[in-house]
């Protein structure tokens, strides 16, 4: 008798193989869609700060650049040509140092396979990576280099959002100027005293602000360049306690903006307006409370600007996106940080291809309104789309005094001097 039998006529067998097939196939799904996930990954490179002298505002970067992925990511990625595509950053500490960023980013360029660069922090570092970019025609959203000297190299591939420093603290001497009558002077009777790093960025705030005084007749009465460890502005200020400016100016960094506030309140000097760079960043509110109060403050952007876009919305959910996520509200180096992102999403669509040539090509033809403000770069890569503000510490917070087509408040000017304070 006949007991073998064919697996066709079996129904059990027949479902057992129909199982086998559809967990081949499905095996096979997953492996072709693996692999198309991992070929349509846009990775883009950065060096940043993670440890040395920059490396506060290196990490308000990473944040910014890592929380922008995470939220395009989540909103769907990159549509490039009929592709959908995931953002990652990979990331080198470039120890806030030149020379070693420009060679990681050689290394990510030439041995990674990067062919898309983000920004470092700081125009110094900034400065050393562009001729790399450059040199492998990869291009570079830059997000913390403003630096004027960065865009009169000819640079074809490095594209900046914020504002250049020249402009950082133009709004400050204007505020000056048009306020100079309530300290009983005209514009050309007020004194500057310069407290400067000697690095390209705040150097350029230096001309920026000279020129600027210039233009209304302010003489400058103090040009030092703070000390290269930024601890101690003791020389500096007993100068501002003997010649009296009406106005101080001071950029270096977020270590040189802690140490102003700090030793201005100690050694209780009066000026009747201090303006600095990198307010924010240094948490001079959080660190220093009251001491803090009246301090005037450069920024490439504030919460309470009316920006928005369809990723973030507003910037004040932006800043409360922010402040959820990493537990402090966000320096303007991360907001700026994560529209370099957005701007890399918008030149890949546009351009409908990850060919860095073709991609070079939309980056210069960006017009696009952020939660950050707008950003349309001119030829030599600078953002003319944005201006910048001027928050005064008021009441324990920063609030926007110029310029006025964006001031929230008017300004105290000039400031109570520290034998009228509570």
């Amino acid at each position: 008798m006949w007991t073998d039998y064919h697996e066709e006529g079996d129904p059990k067998m027949l479902h057992r193989r129909k199982m086998l097939l559809a967990t081949v196939a499905a095996a096979t799904l997953m492996t072709a869609g693996a692999a198309q996930a991992e070929e349509c990954t846009i990775t883009l490179g950065a060096a940043v700060s993670l440890t040395g002298k920059y490396s506060t505002n290196g990490m308000h970067t990473k944040n910014g650049y890592d929380l922008a992925v995470k939220v395009l990511n989540e909103k769907g990625g990159v549509k490039v040509g009929d592709k959908t595509c995931k953002l990652a950053v990979k990331y080198y500490d470039d120890e806030s140092t030149p020379a070693r960023g420009a060679a990681l980013a050689e290394r990510l360029i030439k041995q990674d396979g990067v062919k898309f660069m983000l920004g470092p922090y700081s125009s110094g570092l900034t400065k050393a990576i562009a001729p790399v970019t450059e040199k492998y025609k990869v291009p570079m959203v830059e997000a913390n280099g403003a630096s004027r000297s960065l865009f009169t190299k000819g640079w074809k591939y490095l594209f900046a959002v914020l504002s250049t420093s020249e402009q950082y603290l133009q709004s400050a001497i204007e505020l000056a100027a048009e306020n100079a009558d309530r300290m009983g002077k005209k514009p050309n009777e007020m004194t500057v005293a310069l407290a400067i790093e000697n690095d390209p960025f705040s150097q350029d705030i230096r001309a920026g602000v000279m020129d600027d005084a210039k233009k209304h007749g302010m003489r400058i009465v103090i040009d030092d360049k703070l000390p290269k460890e930024l601890n101690d502005m003791s020389t500096t200020l007993t100068k501002v306690k003997a010649l009296k400016p009406d106005i101080l100016v001071v950029s270096g960094h977020a270590k040189g903006a802690a140490t102003a506030v700090r030793q201005i309140a100690e050694m209780r000097v009066d000026v009747p307006m201090v303006a600095m760079t990198h307010c924010d960043s240094a948490q001079i509110i959080k660190k220093f409370g009251d001491k803090a109060e009246y301090t005037l403050c450069a920024s490439q952007w504030a919460p309470t600007l009316k920006y928005s876009d369809e990723y973030f919305g507003s910037a004040m959910d932006f800043a409360k996106l922010f402040e959820k996520t990493y537990g402090y509200a966000p320096p303007y180096q991360a907001a700026e940080s994560a529209a370099a992102v957005l701007v890399f999403k918008d030149a890949f669509e546009r351009a409908g291809s990850l060919d860095p040539q073709k991609v070079r090509d939309a980056l210069a033809a960006t017009d696009m309104m952020t939660f950050y403000g707008g950003i349309k770069f001119d030829e030599t890569g600078k953002n003319i789309a944005k201006p910048m503000v001027l928050y005064q510490v008021l009441k324990g917070k920063y609030v926007v005094v110029a310029p006025s087509k964006w001031a929230e408040a008017r300004a105290v000017i000039p400031q109570p001097k520290w034998s009228e304070r509570k």
